[in-house]
């Protein structure tokens, strides 16, 4: 494989509200002399600001679209409330156009881009997205392709096995999403010589 395949994203253009500007130095000082040589360049990209913590509790959302992110390797998912709010998070692989998706507070159905407290969440589940301290957001699994297996839960704690194949101990309150980040190809990608 030599590039990206596009042809499942949607084609609009992304939501105004949820990008934003990200001011780049292009190794310039506060003078505008160059102090950090061969920066700058590149195409112009709006940062979409992603809602890793999801905290809309038990209300369904639908996925309006599946669209590219510049800044990440993995896809994100557009999700619409029932109040007309809409978010982006990171879009986990098999999550169509269409598919409901819902955070639980308690125990929850084992569907793709659920998201549920740790300790209701069953061993050899695949999860991403997890979070390392209580109501912080996720911040483990979050690149293409990644994602942590639920070994066991023991008391306060569950053990992960991690991506890099560590087994790790967070605590079983914490949040985490079901499922794999899409874009597994993304470590076949071969730009060039």
């Amino acid at each position: 494989m030599t590039g990206y395949d596009f042809s499942g994203l949607s084609k609009e253009r992304p939501q105004k509200n949820l990008v934003k500007i990200l001011k780049r130095s292009f190794g310039r000082a506060n003078n505008g002399r160059i102090t950090s040589r061969h920066r700058g360049g590149g195409h112009k990209k709006l940062y979409r600001i992603v809602d890793f913590k999801q905290f809309k509790i038990d209300i369904p959302a639908r996925v309006k679209a599946i669209e590219y992110d510049p800044f990440r390797s993995a896809r994100i998912a557009l999700v619409i409330y029932p109040d007309g709010e809409k978010r982006y998070i990171l879009a986990p692989e098999g999550l169509k156009t269409g598919d409901k998706i819902q955070t639980f507070l308690g125990k929850g159905g084992l569907e793709t881009g659920n998201r549920m407290k740790l300790k209701y969440i069953p061993q050899g589940t695949m999860v991403h997205n997890i979070e390392l301290n209580p109501g912080q957001g996720g911040k483990i699994a979050r690149g293409a392709g990644s994602s942590a297996q639920v070994l066991a839960t023991e008391g306060r704690y569950t053990q992960l096995k991690m991506p890099s194949g560590e087994v790790r101990m967070i605590l079983a309150e914490n949040y985490a999403s079901i499922g794999q980040i899409s874009n597994q190809e993304h470590i076949h990608i071969n730009l060039g010589k």
